[in-house]
């Protein structure tokens, strides 16, 4: 890919925006692991807030997702009526930018900044995964008391690996899966018949954010949760599609800067820890359990298959996709052992 001057588009995003602050400076401060970027920017009258641009997807989906997260911003109670950091308005709409030049098209959303707290460490305590547990639950309750008031969604599970069956079938699909269509195809049946046989389809959508990695979110000196700011993988989904990061924070690997997508931590005593305390704030149900299996499935197939070379930068891209043929599809039904979840939650 040619080279792309993304601070242009900064300016040119902000210049649509309000033409009247000037930008002073744009500083990219993205994680680096991902294709989307973030950058601080600070303006001539030395106000300062959060751009985010994307290169990637559909600039629709875009704004509907920040769309749903601005409304959700808005409208959760305390204590999480701080939590998620807002994006910028201008007049009653939310300000999205799409530049398109050439063979170039990315998309801008700014944010105001949110204050950060602790970070939970890479290796947490039983104390502090039953806090998480807990959090998590309060949360997500917080979130499904908003589901009727949200605007409108056009993602589901069922339209992205209808999207991921339609690249298998191009050209450039058959190349760079030409190894394992087959198998990707018979992995795409499999979820849709476990999820027919559980009722899953009946589950009621939630925002969830995927993407629970402790670089994600601050807590406050209580562990109760104070500011997140990374939106890349919202979804309108079962709360089930938060649990497989939730069982990554709780692992006693821990966060790592080298990561693979094991369904390990899933099995792991110490999520266990996590869902009994969540199950004792916002019940769970046995399908909910089950379809754990099915919504890591799914994770797979659409963040690593479908999007992974488009969202992860190529050193992760390449062996995270090897991985998910040489382990991670043959393990889910080997490892997966939903009895012994259920047993604990007395389900």
């Amino acid at each position: 890919m040619r080279f792309i001057d993304f601070e242009k588009i900064i300016r040119h995003a902000w210049q649509n925006y309000d033409a009247s602050r000037r930008v002073a400076s744009v500083i990219d401060i993205s994680a680096k692991v991902s294709t989307n970027l973030v950058f601080r920017v600070k303006l001539d009258n030395d106000d300062m807030v959060i751009a985010k641009l994307s290169y990637f997807g559909r600039y629709e989906h875009f704004v509907e997702d920040h769309t749903l997260i601005n409304a959700l911003a808005n409208n959760l109670n305390v204590p999480y009526d701080g939590f998620l950091a807002r994006s910028l308005m201008k007049g009653n709409s939310l300000y999205t930018y799409k530049y398109a030049q050439s063979d170039i098209n990315a998309w801008v959303v700014f944010y105001n900044p949110v204050s950060v707290k602790k970070r939970m460490p890479r290796v947490l305590s039983e104390l502090q995964i039953r806090r998480l547990g807990q959090e998590a639950a309060k949360f997500h309750r917080s979130c499904f008391k908003l589901r009727n008031i949200l605007p409108d969604w056009s993602k589901t599970m069922a339209i992205d690996i209808e999207q991921l069956r339609q690249i298998l079938d191009s050209d450039s699909g058959q190349f760079e899966h030409r190894m394992h269509t087959k198998s990707i195809h018979q992995q795409c049946d499999t979820l849709f018949e476990n999820m027919e046989s559980l009722g899953a389809q009946s589950l009621p959508a939630i925002p969830v954010f995927v993407d629970w990695n402790i670089g994600n979110f601050s807590v406050s000196k209580n562990l109760d949760f104070y500011s997140r700011w990374d939106y890349d993988w919202f979804r309108m989904s079962s709360r089930v599609m938060d649990f497989y990061f939730f069982s990554r924070v709780c692992s006693s690997i821990g966060d790592q800067t080298s990561f693979s997508y094991l369904i390990d931590p899933v099995m792991e005593e110490r999520f266990l820890w996590f869902l009994e305390e969540y199950h004792q704030v916002y019940p769970l149900s046995r399908v909910e359990i089950l379809f754990i299996k099915e919504a890591y499935r799914f994770f797979i197939l659409n963040y690593v298959i479908k999007d992974g070379r488009y969202f992860f930068h190529e050193i992760y891209a390449s062996r995270l996709l090897q991985e998910a043929h040489m382990v991670y599809f043959p393990e889910i039904d080997q490892k997966f052992n939903a009895d012994r979840i259920l047993q604990r939650l007395n389900l």
